[in-house]
């Protein structure tokens, strides 16, 4: 695999988890909370592939394996930021949604 088919799958996987984790909030807030949960874990599998990636590229610079820095390293880097802070905060939005129907049940006394 070259350098930018390398950097492409950071992209691909970082993208793929901030679709997910967009996903999830959106079927969290119809009630739907067991496929978000499918959705946060599907995010969290393109993340860890992206971070993995990530740490090779790392390790192999430690090594004093230099690589290039284009801008479309930069894009990538931006993409997994984003899609990590978008899981973090889809993981509390989440949990106040739960709270949310859980306070609506036991309002309408279903609890």
């Amino acid at each position: 695999m070259t350098y930018e088919q390398t950097i492409m799958q950071i992209i691909v996987n970082g993208g793929d988890a901030r679709t997910s984790v967009l996903k999830a909030i959106r079927c969290a807030r119809k009630g739907n909370l067991e496929e978000a949960e499918q959705l946060k874990n599907r995010a969290n599998e393109s993340l860890e592939r992206a971070h993995e990636i990530q740490t090779k590229l790392i390790q192999a610079e430690a090594r004093g394996e230099k690589s290039e820095m284009t801008l479309l390293m930069i894009h990538a880097q931006d993409h997994l930021m984003n899609a990590m802070t978008i899981k973090d905060l889809s993981e509390e939005m989440i949990e106040e949604i739960k709270l949310r129907l859980a306070l609506e049940t036991k309002i309408k006394g279903g609890d």
